[in-house]
């Protein structure tokens, strides 16, 4: 009879569990809230948030509000690849936002083997700029964002060129972008490989100064690079610097203070400054959700939750993880307000935007 009571229960609860989740429509998301890259993990989570609030309190879409279910992986890799199988048991109708190429390796073959969308990662590398039935990207690849930028040093003269780079899979990938584009130019670049997630010191400083470089070009975090600009600044090192929109710019500013001015920063989403409709849109749910200046994290997030969102509106009923993806599939070319994607089957990378900037003395960061 206990046992009966408890499978009884256990049935009641599953159901609950399903009707809730179609009282909504729950988005999975994976990223780090907590440790060394949290601010940039907080911020693409806050920014997508505050955009489908402000959907929801204007009734949502098909007439449901969207969750967005945020589980902290903490930068670490093998957490992000649990916490997707978390949310693809909960049946959620897409993974959104993973924060970094390395996050989202072990992630993406859980989408594909569930025919669920794998949405807006938060990078340009490699990895995620594979055609996949299920992977979906709403910025430009690091490929385009590096040759916005060296094609600007290269253009000055600038030729001895030391890439900031992560010692695996993913740095050592972004090290070699760079070294295709170059060899084009007859040049080679030299490279400073970085333990992931270890701290930056003067050692490293050090021999990043033996090479001599004329350009710094780095693929790092903002822990990282920040280290390692203010390191330079204390040492006198006036080297010039650019940096991949991985840095994640408003995070670079905090964590490197003063001696981020001059260091430049490749954008992939317009200036949050910018007047055109969907940056003011988002600018208006960023100051409704309580964020009072958006940063370019919390822009992209935005971005890619309104096109995420317009899926769903698309999607055919009864709408599931396989409609939504269908859905994004045959998007085409949708205009979020003066910005736009393009998707199509086998080409869902949907936008080549990229802007060059450089942070001011006062900390902001002017498009160049």
């Amino acid at each position: 009879m206990k046992l009966r009571t408890i499978a009884l229960a256990a049935a009641l609860a599953a159901a609950a569990c399903t009707a809730s989740a179609q009282d909504k429509w729950v988005i999975g998301q994976s990223a780090p809230l907590t440790g060394g890259n949290a601010q940039f993990g907080n911020d693409i989570r806050n920014g997508a948030m505050a955009y489908f609030a402000a959907l929801n309190a204007k009734g949502g879409v098909q007439g449901k509000p969207i969750e967005l279910l945020t589980l902290d992986d903490k930068n670490d890799r093998k957490q992000a690849a649990a916490n997707a199988k978390v949310l693809l048991d909960k049946n959620v109708l897409a993974l959104y936002g993973f924060a970094s190429a390395t996050l989202s390796l072990d992630a993406i073959p859980q989408a594909e083997a569930r025919d669920v969308a794998f949405f807006a990662p938060f990078s340009g590398a490699n990895p995620v700029r594979v055609n996949n039935p299920v992977l979906f990207t709403v910025r430009a690849s690091y490929g385009e964002e590096m040759e916005k930028i060296l094609n600007f040093w290269t253009s000055l003269g600038f030729k001895r060129v030391t890439v900031v780079h992560y010692e695996d899979e993913v740095g050592k990938q972004n090290l070699e972008v760079v070294t295709n584009y170059l060899k084009k130019v007859n040049l080679a670049p030299q490279a400073l490989p970085l333990k992931r997630n270890a701290p930056v010191g003067k050692a490293e400083v050090q021999a990043l100064i033996a090479q001599q470089p004329e350009l710094v070009l780095t693929t790092v975090l903002s822990g990282a690079a920040a280290q390692i600009q203010k390191e330079l600044v204390h040492m006198g090192r006036m080297v010039p610097t650019s940096s991949l929109s991985f840095i994640g710019a408003d995070q670079f500013i905090t964590a490197a203070g003063p001696s981020a001015a001059g260091v430049s920063i490749s954008q992939v989403v317009p200036n949050p400054t910018s007047a055109i409709p969907v940056v003011r849109e988002c600018a208006r749910a960023m100051e409704a959700a309580g964020i009072k200046v958006m940063n370019s994290t919390h822009l992209e997030a935005c971005f890619g939750a309104k096109v995420l969102a317009e899926g769903i509106r698309r999607a055919r009923k009864p709408v599931t993880a396989r409609t939504l993806l269908e859905a994004l599939t045959n998007l085409g070319t949708y205009d979020l307000g003066g910005y736009r994607i393009t998707f199509a089957a086998g080409a869902q990378h949907g936008s080549k935007f990229v802007d060059l900037a450089m942070v001011t003395r006062d900390g902001r960061l002017s498009s160049r």
